[in-house]
């Protein structure tokens, strides 16, 4: 399982209208072959900033099966323009044993 995890600087003043738009894309995404889940979480100190959060079966689910999809045209044609600057996306793998080098860190 892979975990995408998108920060979302909304342009101030337009988040009510990213929020709609977002329960359209929503819609979107949750089709998408490999996708499992997703969470859009908003900024308690900073009210225009959001994290996108979503579980895909495979790094490439994303990477191509999305945004090399026509739905992901659509995604964009809705999401896009409420980005300033446009997000930063990461891609996340689930640590299985711990590993002690990590943890004589902490």
């Amino acid at each position: 399982m892979i975990l995408e995890v998108a920060v979302l600087n909304v342009i101030p003043g337009q988040e009510d209208e990213f929020l709609k738009a977002f329960s359209k894309a929503q819609d979107i995404i949750s089709k998408m072959v490999g996708y499992h889940s997703h969470q859009l979480k908003r900024c308690i100190e900073h009210a225009s900033q959001f994290i996108l959060l979503v579980e895909w079966e495979k790094l490439t689910d994303h990477t191509i099966g999305f945004r090399e999809s026509k739905e992901y045209q659509e995604w964009k044609g809705l999401l896009h323009h409420f980005y300033d600057p446009f997000p930063t996306v990461e891609h996340y793998t689930n640590i299985e044993k711990a590993d002690e080098s990590l943890i004589s860190h902490i």
